[in-house]
């Protein structure tokens, strides 16, 4: 055998040489996920197609632009495979009981706004009321329990709490940034990405040419199947009126509200200053995870116009009457933070829900019990992603005028 010289080989030289047939083994297309899908559902073909298009995008921008280390291929396929999974038996579970297309969803309850403007904090306070409904994480990950049974339920919160550990060792400072348990409330963004129309996957991963599409869709059927998919928990676990969560449904608002025409969404609101560099981390953090190539001052510059965007489709929407003035309260995270009990009271009032003495005595249990930054101090500057302040004051100050933040 021919001998191999390594004087002038670096660690990624060897590292390129070991891993990059591992690459190709970890293969990110459309056919494959979706046989690999129907080989762990053992179920047939996939019906529904609307998800085939965002997919298939969103697979072309990962090769060509998100530079996946082997654990990234490894994690997006495991990912898109899971929730293609979840797509086909929700469809079968549809056809074996139709039944589930007959659930009503009834007035519910969004909260959005920017990231990292509180609102994780309210949701999870909101969520002690034992008249709301909130999907759970485990919920989002595994949405489809036909037997309905409790040993099927443990089973698969085991499994989902093994995940979770693992993410954690992957990427231990997500934790002091965005708490996950398997039995905590979770946002909706996890239901969205299964119709491969989200927000979700730019923070992962730098997929530039995906988010441009992206943001020029309508996204009305990302919502007609997230409806979908919470008439199909409220089939195996009845409630009472949902309460949703998660900043991508203010850029989505013009589909939320068509989907949901009888929703009230709750809006936070806190100072973009804060929230650009604490979301810029957040990416960062995240595409460390999956990606060779990281850089600080590319994720703050896109997270920046992003954020922009966001905003100026969202206030369009409700500027526009995609649903009525009364249907929308807005919340401070100052005010949120200095008086969390009042901002419950303010809501109970606006949506005309009672808040029993039950709610009252769990929500204030919960505040005493959830510390801020229980699991570490989340540190972040606008300089360490190469943003301005004074300019950065500048872009958002239509919206820290209006909302007074």
């Amino acid at each position: 055998m021919r001998p191999v010289r390594l004087e002038n080989w670096t660690f990624q030289d060897a590292f390129q040489r070991i891993t990059n047939p591992l690459r190709r083994l970890v293969q990110l297309e459309e056919a494959g996920l979706l046989a690999a899908a129907r080989r762990r559902t053992r179920l047939g073909e996939f019906h529904d197609t609307e998800f085939r298009e965002p997919l298939s995008r969103l697979l072309k921008s990962l090769e060509g632009e998100a530079c996946l280390t082997v654990l990234g291929r490894i994690g997006a396929r495991e990912d898109f495979t899971q929730m293609l999974a979840n797509r086909l038996a929700i469809e079968h579970d549809r056809e074996a009981h139709p039944e589930i297309a007959a659930v009503e969803i009834r007035r519910p309850l969004f909260i959005t706004g920017l990231p990292r403007t509180g609102s994780t904090f309210l949701h999870g306070l909101l969520a002690q009321d034992p008249s709301i409904r909130v999907p759970l994480h485990w919920e989002t990950r595994s949405p489809s329990l036909p037997d309905r049974t409790e040993s099927t339920r443990e089973r698969q919160i085991a499994r989902c709490d093994r995940q979770i550990r693992w993410f954690y060792r992957l990427a231990p400072e997500f934790r002091k940034i965005h708490p996950v348990a398997a039995r905590m409330p979770e946002e909706c963004v996890v239901i969205l990405s299964h119709s491969f129309l989200s927000f979700q996957f730019s923070s992962m991963f730098s997929v530039p040419s995906y988010q441009a599409w992206l943001e020029e869709q309508d996204l009305r059927p990302a919502y007609r199947f997230h409806r979908k998919f919470l008439q199909h928990l409220q089939w195996q676990r009845p409630g009472a009126r949902w309460l949703l969560k998660a900043p991508p449904h203010l850029p989505g608002l013009e589909g939320l509200c068509a989907v949901y025409p009888d929703a009230g969404v709750i809006m936070t609101h806190r100072d973009p200053l804060e929230v650009v560099a604490s979301v810029s981390s957040l990416h960062a953090v995240l595409r460390r995870t999956f990606s060779k190539q990281v850089d600080p001052q590319s994720i703050g510059t896109e997270v920046s116009t992003m954020l922009v965007g966001d905003i100026q489709r969202g206030l369009a929407a409700r500027d526009n009457g995609c649903a009525p003035p009364d249907r929308y309260l807005d919340v401070r995270y100052t005010d949120l933070v200095t008086d969390p009990m009042a901002t419950v009271r303010r809501i109970y009032r606006q949506f005309e829900l009672s808040l029993s003495h039950e709610a009252e005595e769990r929500m204030a249990r919960y505040l005493a019990r959830t510390p801020k930054d229980e699991h570490g101090e989340h540190v972040y500057s606008l300089a360490q992603f190469g943003l301005d302040p004074g300019l950065e004051r500048e872009r958002y100050r239509g919206y820290r005028d209006r909302f007074g933040v």
